[in-house]
């Protein structure tokens, strides 16, 4: 549901907030907590100012290339899905050819803010953008589209390492698998919610590959999440609030559970947009773990 100061906003101007879902954040969140997991790692603490405000805009920016991209590849699928039928492209209120000139806009400007940080950086940019704009496709060909966007959604998490710090330590990678899994998790609730109209229409997605074992395996995706979050706490030596963090994590994850207990659609759109709090939970402990030193 739109916000109310979006309400007066020109409806063709509208259009293009809602193809780049800036109407509604719970993307942008959850590509931008594990980035500032990152973050925070690879400065031990606060990141400098210029590498915290590249990251945050990019976040912002990549998140809607993401979205604008995504309802390019479904422009001819949308329709026929009931949550999303209504998307601009769907309707046809915003052309495929105006999809795509945004699309390159929106990657433009997050490559010039690239640009100002370093070579390690920018040679890693050129993956992130690939994932970005592979995956919408994905599940046209695979069950693990999942898996994809959870690759593209912890991209971020090297390329602020190596913006930050200038190299990419091998503990990096326990952040990136930890992300992976529980983007993996938490799509695969969002993708719960659409597995009746998904059926229909032949498009992939693990909710469906799981079928009735979606719950236990996003249960133990969950599990391998903390685990590896358990890791990185033991690896970069942090203390009570990060633990603390976690602990809040695996409230929010069991609260999931319940939620989607019954695999009713909207109780499982819940579910998925509660991951926002449980990574922001973790983050605070990071940060507060750090402030305290």
């Amino acid at each position: 549901m739109l916000i109310k100061p979006l309400q007066r906003v020109h409806p063709r101007a509208l259009d293009f907030i809602q193809l780049m879902r800036l109407d509604r954040p719970i993307g942008t969140y959850l590509l931008l907590w594990p980035t500032l997991w990152a973050l925070w790692l690879a400065a031990e603490g606060v990141p400098s100012i210029k590498v915290l405000v590249i990251f945050v805009v990019g976040v912002i920016l990549m998140r809607a290339a993401g979205c604008v991209i995504n309802d390019y590849a479904d422009r001819n699928f949308d329709g026929h899905v009931s949550r999303t039928r209504q998307r601009p492209l769907a309707t046809g209120r915003i052309s495929a050819r105006e999809a795509l000139i945004l699309f390159a806009i929106l990657t433009g400007l997050s490559g010039l803010l690239v640009l100002l940080t370093n070579a390690l950086t920018i040679k890693l940019a050129f993956v992130g953008i690939a994932l970005a704009a592979i995956y919408p496709f994905c599940k046209r060909f695979t069950f693990y589209p999942q898996v994809v966007l959870g690759a593209a959604f912890s991209w971020a998490i090297p390329m602020a390492f190596a913006a930050q710090a200038g190299e990419l330590p091998i503990a990096l990678w326990l952040v990136f698998i930890a992300n992976l899994l529980w983007t993996v998790a938490y799509d695969t609730e969002y993708a719960m919610c659409d597995r009746e109209d998904d059926l229909k229409i032949g498009v992939k997605s693990t909710a469906i590959l799981f079928g009735e074992a979606d719950r236990l395996i996003v249960g133990l995706l969950q599990g391998l999440t903390l685990i590896c979050l358990l890791l990185v706490g033991s690896r970069f030596e942090l203390g009570l609030y990060y633990h603390l963090g976690l602990v809040a994590m695996t409230l929010g994850f069991a609260w999931q559970q319940w939620l989607i207990r019954e695999r009713e659609p909207q109780a499982c759109l819940r579910a998925f947009l509660a991951n926002h709090w449980a990574g922001m939970l973790v983050f605070i402990g990071l940060a507060l773990d750090y402030a305290m030193r």
